[in-house]
Formats: C-alpha cells, sequence, structure tokens
C-alpha cells in the first residue's frame, strides 16, 4: 500500500473547532465523492484534541507545536497514483486542492508519499 499523509495546519482566521467541522462536514464528502476517479482506497482523518490535551508531552519530548489533523490516505501502488492522468482524475485533483485553499495553511502543512510498513494491528 502507498500511502499520503498530510499533517494539517489551519488558516489562521479559522478556530481548531471550525477547521476540523469544515475538514469532517464539508472536504471528507468532497474526497469521498471524487474517490473513484483518483483511486483512492481509505480515507482517514486524525482530528487533534486541544493543546493543552498535548502540552505536557509535547514539553517531556522538547517537540514543536502541534498539527490541527492528519489525513491519511491509501492507494493500492504508486502507479495508481503517479500513472493516473485521466482528465476526471485531473479534474478531481483541482477540486480538492482548490477547497483545501479555503481552510488549510498549506504553506505550513507538510506532506508525503510513503509505503506502509505494519508491524503488528
Amino acid at each position: 500500500m502507498i500511502k499520503l499523509t498530510f499533517c494539517l495546519v489551519r488558516r489562521p482566521e479559522f478556530t481548531r473547532e471550525a477547521f476540523q467541522a469544515y475538514w469532517h462536514d464539508h472536504h471528507a464528502p468532497l474526497v469521498a465523492s471524487v474517490r473513484e476517479p483518483l483511486r483512492i482506497r481509505r480515507y482517514v482523518q486524525l482530528h487533534s484534541l486541544p493543546a493543552e490535551a498535548s502540552a505536557a508531552l509535547r514539553v517531556a519530548r522538547q517537540g514543536p507545536e502541534g498539527f490541527d489533523g492528519v489525513a491519511q490516505l491509501w492507494w493500492d501502488s504508486l502507479q495508481d497514483v503517479l500513472g493516473n492522468s485521466h482528465p476526471d482524475a485531473q479534474e478531481a485533483g483541482r477540486k480538492l486542492l482548490e477547497d483545501e485553499r479555503k481552510f488549510i495553511d498549506l504553506e505550513r502543512s507538510p506532506l508525503w508519499w510513503g509505503e506502509e510498513k505494519v508491524i503488528f494491528g
């Protein structure tokens, strides 16, 4: 499995709660609507808890500020991702990016491709 991991930081005009509501209630259905042309097998959202819930952990580990959420998307293969040049897939990708620009601070939100290695579970 190939996985896209996207660590999300909200745009400054959003509270964490408003960001997470938009992400879940508006963006998630949009992703679901384009899953077939993009060949997405699975999509999961991990919503952060309030910052104070992780404050002691962050301080103990001397870690950076957290993210507002993490999106994970799975594909069967890298070919399914990179080899998908069908116009429907290109339009679907354009729609997703257009919506992401509305609520995600893209410059502060890293994302990367990885190959999942299940250790247990």
